[in-house]
């Protein structure tokens, strides 16, 4: 795909991957809708914030609506980044949590999508990236919350890919291992990786994702540090 001048919309924008990969998407010349519930340090004039819950499905759909016209057009990227975790044993974890991580990184992935997803049908031509993580391919001790939502945005996207395809939209799932954000602020007694990947190379490799060529898709991205414990 062409990005400059094409319109994306990137969840859980404030920070980390989000952001690096709003930054990415400038850099290529597209305009970019950055959807999260606090607005990032980041200035641009083809860049507009749009204060979005994505648990709530009509929160989503009046954001998509104002992204679209305040742009003037219908997105054809959309990646859905917004996620959390938490973690605990099974018998002790609290319930909220536990119903959080789920109403974040698979409702609010669905929600979105479910949106965006029309219009892309109309273009011909769109991509829908989901970022997962490791936790999507592998069980963790004590976080079985987290790895169950990502397990489900593995599986919601490999559906998705092949439900899609032949709309002319494809549909990336991304898997980063320990990347240097404040995910692990929520895990306890967890730092992740001692040397995590940068989020700019994540954003760098979902840049490259949506260059491809119209008729080559990437259904999966794996990527983990070098050296995780130097």
């Amino acid at each position: 795909m062409e990005i400059r001048d094409k319109l994306a919309i990137v969840t859980g924008v404030s920070k980390g991957i989000g952001l690096a990969v709003a930054k990415a998407l400038l850099d290529e010349g597209a305009f970019v809708a950055g959807w999260s519930r606090s607005k990032p340090d980041l200035a641009h004039d083809r860049f507009h914030f749009f204060e979005t819950d994505v648990t709530g499905f009509d929160h989503v759909q009046n954001s998509y609506e104002a992204t679209c016209n305040h742009f003037g057009k219908d997105p054809v990227i959309l990646v859905n980044n917004a996620g959390l975790g938490y973690n605990g044993k099974v018998e002790e974890i609290d319930m909220e949590k536990w119903h959080t991580m789920f109403d974040v990184n698979v409702h609010g992935l669905f929600y979105c999508t479910r949106t965006a997803v029309p219009a892309m049908k109309k273009a011909g031509e769109a991509h829908i990236i989901n970022i997962a993580s490791i936790a999507g391919l592998n069980g963790i001790e004590e976080m079985s919350g987290y790895v169950a939502s990502k397990h489900a945005v593995r599986g919601i996207s490999h559906s998705l890919m092949k439900e899609l395809r032949n709309d002319g939209i494809k549909v990336t799932c991304v898997y980063p291992g320990s990347v240097e954000t404040d995910f692990f602020n929520n895990i306890t007694g967890s730092s992740g990786s001692s040397n995590k990947m940068r989020a700019e190379d994540v954003a760098t490799t979902v840049v490259e994702t949506l260059r491809t060529h119209p008729n080559y898709l990437i259904a999966d991205v794996e990527m983990r540090p070098l050296q995780p414990k130097k």
